[in-house]
């Protein structure tokens, strides 16, 4: 682009085009530099048109992205009391808290995708009152003794409830790095003192309970609060990676650019050049083909795998706030995470193709797999396909379950596998069927010998 100074100020003043080239220089040379700092964004359109409350705060407003809305102000009563309260605790002026985050502003600016329009003044209230009401909840609900009968989130009936979830979204994040400059363990009083008392064990704490993850200890030592983002980006890091896929793949490659809509429910046409991408069995196919459910026995939630005919599969928990949990992590995972990284991308899509009906859901209840609190296996089952709809397959080839799909094909496209299965399943699934089909055969073999001994007892006499 030219130097702005290389410019030439027309001499004519009533050149129709001079207005339109002034504003158009104004705005390319006030053009915000683009940051590598940037976490926080918006979800895209073509998600929020499948479940808008998945990413809307319905409560409380964190950060400047959905300050000010009209739902959100009841709440920022509470947010003030909660900044007043956490200033005693600390003992600390507010002018030192307004200090630190004025002196970090440009770099809280620069995490957000989009420009923020509050001023300088504004955008360090709104995020020294954000701060400061994010860490006395993490405290209040771990020390249970900070909780006094006035507290009108953690005293009123299902008001923890509501507050909770929305600071899980994506849109509704303050970056970690601040929630940790306002935090010091030394000057916060709290009941009792405690081993490793600091912002990122609070958090731990706060959403393993909350989110039903399994204890996960191992992982937690290995985050420091310098790599996280932000709580979404923490929950992410708490899941352990999937185990390494082996590196010997099929030769068979598959087109890129396939969604998983496409891959779980109907085959693509093949295209010039390209190979057929198999339609991967879901539950019920797996069933019927005689595939045993097992419970995995880790606790890594990416570990499925499928080994003589028995497809393991990891405890899975649905509750009201699991799409919330898992669509928000996937709209961070997708716009800040590598393609090779994408492991709730692909955790979701694997779970949309072994899922296409609520008897699917059924199976995994069935086989004590699946946990699953909202009581329907087809509101299950809506849940599942409202997830898949945001999971994108940019290559085939690097999902991180297609050598598990390309194993369960294998598998189902074996037709002794389906007679064994069907023989099973129709005739031997109850003590009293078996034991039926036991007599039966028994009276056909008798039967047959009988049959027998009189044609040779009738050919003896004849001769």
């Amino acid at each position: 682009m030219e130097d702005e100074s290389s410019y030439q100020v027309p001499h004519d003043i009533e050149n129709p085009h001079t207005p339109l080239l002034t504003s158009m220089r104004s705005m390319l040379y006030n053009l915000s530099p683009l940051s590598s700092s940037c976490c926080i964004c918006r979800v895209p359109r073509r998600l929020r048109r499948v479940s808008e409350k998945a990413y809307t705060p319905q409560v409380v407003s964190i950060g400047p992205l959905h300050h000010g809305k009209e739902a959100l102000k009841p709440m920022e009563e509470h947010k003030n009391r909660y900044l007043q309260d956490y200033l005693i605790r600390t003992n600390l002026s507010l002018e030192h808290y307004i200090n630190k985050i004025r002196r970090r502003e440009a770099e809280l600016r620069d995490c957000y995708a989009e420009t923020i329009p509050f001023d300088s003044d504004e955008f360090v209230k709104i995020v020294l009152v954000d701060a400061a009401f994010i860490i006395e909840v993490l405290l209040r609900y771990h020390f249970h003794e900070l909780q006094d009968e006035n507290d009108r989130i953690f005293k009123k009936p299902r008001m923890f409830e509501d507050v909770w979830p929305d600071m899980r979204m994506l849109e509704n994040q303050l970056p970690f790095f601040i929630l940790q400059d306002l935090f010091d363990p030394k000057r916060i009083q709290v009941p009792f003192e405690e081993e490793n008392f600091s912002i990122v064990n609070l958090s731990y704490t706060f959403f393993r309970a909350l989110m039903n993850i399994e204890d996960l200890e191992d992982t937690l030592a290995t985050i420091s609060s310098s790599t996280v983002d932000h709580f979404v980006d923490f929950v992410r890091k708490l899941y352990p990676p999937p185990p390494k896929i082996a590196q010997a793949r099929a030769q068979q490659k598959y087109p890129t650019g396939a969604s998983m809509r496409q891959l779980s429910i109907s085959e693509v046409p093949q295209a010039r050049g390209q190979t057929e991408i198999p339609t991967p069995p879901s539950m019920t196919e797996l069933y019927r083909a005689g595939v045993k459910f097992k419970v995995g026995s880790g606790k890594n939630m990416f570990d499925i795998q499928f080994n003589k005919g028995t497809l393991q599969i990891p405890k899975i928990t649905f509750s009201d706030q699991s799409e919330v949990n898992l669509i928000n992590l996937l709209v961070f995972e997708q716009s800040q995470c590598k393609e090779t990284e994408n492991y709730i991308n692909d955790y979701i899509g694997i779970l949309n193709i072994l899922v296409n009906s609520p008897e699917d859901v059924s199976l995994l209840v069935k086989n004590a797999i699946l946990v699953n609190k909202l009581g329907d296996s087809k509101k299950g089952c809506t849940m599942i396909k409202n997830m898949g709809d945001g999971v994108n397959i940019v290559d085939y080839n690097k999902f991180h379950f297609a050598p598990l799909c390309e194993k369960l094909n294998e598998h189902c496209a074996k037709s002794r596998h389906k007679w064994l299965a069907l023989l099973k399943q129709n005739y031997f699934n109850t003590p009293c069927k078996t034991i039926s089909v036991i007599a039966a055969a028994c009276i056909i073999l008798f039967t047959l010998i009988q049959t027998v001994c009189s044609v040779i007892s009738v050919r003896s006499h004849s001769h």
